[in-house]
């Protein structure tokens, strides 16, 4: 009797005591269930997906020409020649903007793939082309120079470019420089400079400082390429010429080779050490 009663007494054994402690395990389990989305809720907030690289995002594309934007306002242009040795060979190029204004590194290829180009950038950019680039006398430098000329657009390159052109019965550039040229795109400036023999005689590299892009042309080498053609080059001083762009350039975050995919400073490591001698 007295065993009944204290049973009965315990409250931890009523029906309704049991329907509570049921209700309050839930209760306290929803709550921690909230509280592990909040907090994976605030640290999504403050820790927010990487966005996807410019350097995927191909913006443009026909069968004489790519475009590929690998920074804000820094533009590859890819065309294409048929080589004998090499075959259909595609050569890259640069297209840098500030504002409504733009500066183009290399011509495309051909004249068909250089009109191409400049539509693009007056009908897709809506900008000027302020002036063209030759970074060396190859005609996969300056082999789509006359539309450019013939829609008004000055031409530069370092006076040996200049020279090597005129003795190849190739378009020769306008304009001169000796050393290094500047010039305006916008507000901001773009930097062409020669730092010695490589890939040819005369080839200079041009650097978009705002961005940290540069367009190195084919003294640099896309990473785990080959030496290449060599017949107008100097290899003996190619590596201590990419030794000091390097030297020059020790910020840069983008850098487009003559061909090939473009990387960062460490296809002007690679580059050192394909021409440098054991």
């Amino acid at each position: 009797m007295n065993i009944l009663t204290r049973k009965q007494e315990n409250p931890g054994n009523t029906p309704g005591q049991k329907a509570l402690t049921q209700y309050q395990n839930i209760r306290n389990k929803v709550k921690r269930i909230l509280l592990a989305i909040l907090v994976a809720l605030t640290t999504l907030s403050f820790n927010p997906p990487k966005q996807e690289a410019f350097g995927s995002k191909e913006i443009y594309r026909s069968d004489d020409l790519v475009i590929i934007q690998v920074s804000e306002n820094a533009f590859e242009h890819v065309s294409y020649l048929q080589t004998q040795d090499f075959g259909n060979v595609p050569c890259n190029g640069l297209v840098v903007r500030d504002g409504n204004e733009t500066l183009v590194f290399d011509t495309p290829t051909n004249d068909k793939s250089a009109a191409e180009l400049i539509r693009w950038v007056t009908d897709s950019l809506h900008c000027k082309i302020n002036a063209v680039i030759p970074t060396h006398f190859h005609n996969d430098c300056l082999g789509g120079l006359k539309p450019f000329h013939d829609k008004g657009v000055p031409s530069y390159a370092y006076a040996r470019t200049i020279e090597l052109a005129k003795e190849n019965n190739y378009v020769v550039p306008q304009n001169s420089f000796s050393d290094s040229l500047i010039l305006k795109v916008g507000k901001e400036k773009i930097i062409t400079k020669f730092f010695g023999e490589g890939h040819t005689k005369d080839n200079v590299i041009g650097y978009f400082p705002a961005e940290k892009v540069m367009f190195g042309g084919c003294l640099i080498k896309e990473l785990n390429a080959g030496k290449g053609y060599l017949g107008d080059a100097n290899v003996t001083d190619w590596p201590a010429t990419v030794q000091k762009v390097k030297q020059a350039y020790p910020e840069v975050k983008i850098i487009i080779p003559g061909h090939g995919k473009y990387g960062d400073h460490r296809l002007l490591d690679y580059t050192i050490g394909l021409f440098k001698t054991p």
